[in-house]
């Protein structure tokens, strides 16, 4: 076998030994936990927020479980459902108003809580 034939196999091999490794996306609890793990390692030399997150990842530890944490989810999806109900409220009645200010500031606001209540709803699948 030539040299570079040898290589480009090797290459080959080494390349599907390490995809077949590879691990799973993470979720729940577990995918919370290495979340707050890196941000230990990116925390190094400054003690504050490096004690603050090992303080926020025995809480996790003690505490997290995959039902909890589903259900703290859903409470935030509902809550942000809530907020742009409310927004969207808001926004109707500065329309009756006819105050294009105000108008403006309420369909900010909700584009806002519409983006948050998004983000919640991806976060549940995480």
């Amino acid at each position: 076998m030539k040299p570079v034939h040898a290589i480009t196999l090797f290459s080959l091999c080494m390349g599907l030994s390490a995809n077949a490794v590879a691990a799973p996306a993470l979720t729940g609890c577990a995918a919370k936990q290495q979340a707050v793990e890196q941000q230990i390692a990116q925390a190094k030399g400054n003690p504050y927020r490096q004690a603050g997150l090992e303080t926020a990842l025995s809480e996790i530890k003690a505490n997290c479980t995959d039902a909890s944490l589903k259900k703290e989810r859903e409470n935030k999806v509902l809550d942000a459902k809530h907020e742009v109900s409310q927004r969207e409220a808001d926004l109707d009645k500065a329309m009756r108003k006819g105050d294009p200010d105000k108008i403006n500031k309420r369909k900010d606001k909700l584009a806002e809580s519409r983006r948050e209540l998004q983000e919640a709803v991806d976060e549940l699948d995480k």
